[in-house]
């Protein structure tokens, strides 16, 4: 079983793991920018390098889920992911949720599933 993992610096997970062509990620703002389009534009950047990392892009992205502190910010956030992700041929399923992401700085967390491919 080959399984690669690009460990987080957060004890205990990892920013993505790739296993049978497949990778999973997670991403965050690692600066903690104040508001939700800095926020929303460093985590899409975030994903962005831990896609690469996998052997993978943004066209190849499947699944992602938005987790958003407050869900009044949706319209902001989406503004700047669809700057983001460009042509329908890169859109994935994608779903927003409204969530406690435990602290009163972090205001966006995404999580994905990507196939990989040679970018």
């Amino acid at each position: 079983m080959n399984i690669k993992r690009t460990l987080s610096s957060e004890k205990g997970r990892s920013d993505a793991v790739a296993f049978n062509g497949m990778a999973f990620l997670v991403a965050y703002d690692p600066d903690a920018s104040d508001g939700i389009e800095a926020q929303t534009r460093n985590t899409l950047r975030f994903l962005e390098s831990k896609l690469f990392e996998a052997g993978s892009g943004k066209h190849a992205l499947l699944q992602v889920t938005v987790f958003l502190s407050d869900m009044s910010m949706k319209a902001e956030m989406d503004k700047v992911w669809c700057d983001w992700i460009g042509p329908p041929e890169n859109w994935p399923q994608r779903a927003c949720v409204g969530a406690d992401l435990g602290d009163e700085v972090t205001l966006i967390e995404i999580t994905a599933i990507a196939a990989q491919s040679d970018r």
